[in-house]
């Protein structure tokens, strides 16, 4: 682990969490290798850590219309959106390789609108951008159009509450002053 400063709020040490955050925690080392920052930083209050890691969890189960690439599309065009650092890097990494492609990972990344992406997702990653930037613009009409596009109702469902997932762990990010791991640099090249 880096002695970087990944928080400007004191980060518990692992030994000082509950069994349940202490298992997450094994349970990244062994599949990443490392514990996620956001892991670190947020087990400053770890019943809320629980929460929102059980609601990430189920946000990022695939559906028929909606693969687990096309979430990671919606977390980096939302964090892209809000100049997050963090989930800018990680879900970059996250991307990469649910897509099995550095190079198209990258381009959605930092900007889908010239990555050469269907319809369908263009119009998700338009519809999340406005959510995030101009959310009182919303309407109907975006909920008909992803529908019309092949989403069904709780896919577009799924689809605004990932976008304000990830605007919620932006928001959190910037206010937290949280660092990514380097290791996600790396990750998936």
């Amino acid at each position: 682990m880096s002695d970087e400063n990944i928080s400007w709020f004191p980060v518990p040490d692992e030994d000082e969490l509950p069994d349940n955050l202490r298992g997450l925690f094994m349970k990244a080392r062994q599949r990443l290798g490392f514990v996620p920052n956001v892991f670190r930083v947020m087990s400053f209050r770890p019943e809320r850590l629980s929460a929102w890691f059980a609601h990430y969890k189920q946000l990022h189960e695939p559906t028929e219309n909606l693969s687990a690439a096309e979430r990671e599309m919606i977390a980096v065009a939302v964090s892209m959106a809000n100049g997050c650092l963090y989930c800018l890097v990680s879900h970059g990494a996250a991307l990469r390789e649910a897509l099995g492609d550095p190079i198209q990972g990258d381009r959605i990344t930092f900007d889908y609108q010239r990555a050469g992406l269907g319809e369908k997702m263009h119009a998700v990653l338009d519809y999340v951008v406005k959510l995030t930037i101009s959310p009182r613009e919303c309407s109907p009409l975006d909920i008909e159009h992803l529908q019309r596009l092949g989403l069904t109702p709780e896919e577009v469902w799924d689809v605004i509450e990932i976008a304000a997932m990830y605007n919620f762990t932006n928001r959190m990010a910037h206010a937290t002053g949280m660092m990514p791991n380097p290791e996600y640099h790396s990750m998936a090249r």
